[in-house]
């Protein structure tokens, strides 16, 4: 995202105001009047570009803050695996609807569920391409 605009406009807008209030005060009335009609337009455009400067910063941050809290359960879904799991023992798990798991349902081992098949070869990283 490029300032430059904004810094410019700025300085037109500053340039046209001490301009304005200058030939105000040393009589040079043609000069004021074109000052006074160059100045709204001038500010009006600073407003403007002022207004999407910040939404534009509001929408980055939140799109940086977003990144991270994915970035964070992300993480959190990737947490090592408990004891149990890890000594290959397989504890009961409940059912999507949170009932406990019976003869017909078995329970889902703990490695299943951690290590999916269809891993990438980024895995780790969040991506960070936008779906379509």
């Amino acid at each position: 995202m490029t300032y430059r605009p904004l810094a410019i406009v700025s300085g037109l807008t500053l340039g046209d105001y001490l301009l304005w209030d200058w030939s105000l005060n040393h009589n040079h009335d043609v000069l004021a009047v074109v000052a006074g009609l160059t100045l709204p337009p001038l500010a009006l455009a600073w407003l403007w570009l002022i207004a999407v400067t910040l939404v534009r910063l509001t929408a980055r941050t939140t799109r940086r803050s977003s990144q991270r809290a994915a970035g964070r359960r992300a993480r959190s879904a990737r947490a090592p695996l408990s004891e149990t799991a890890e000594s290959g023992e397989t504890a009961p798990q409940a059912s999507c609807d949170g009932e406990q798991p019976t003869a017909e349902q078995p329970a889902i081992p703990a490695t299943a569920v951690e290590q999916p098949a269809t891993r990438a070869a980024g895995a780790g990283r969040p991506s960070r391409r936008i779906a379509a």
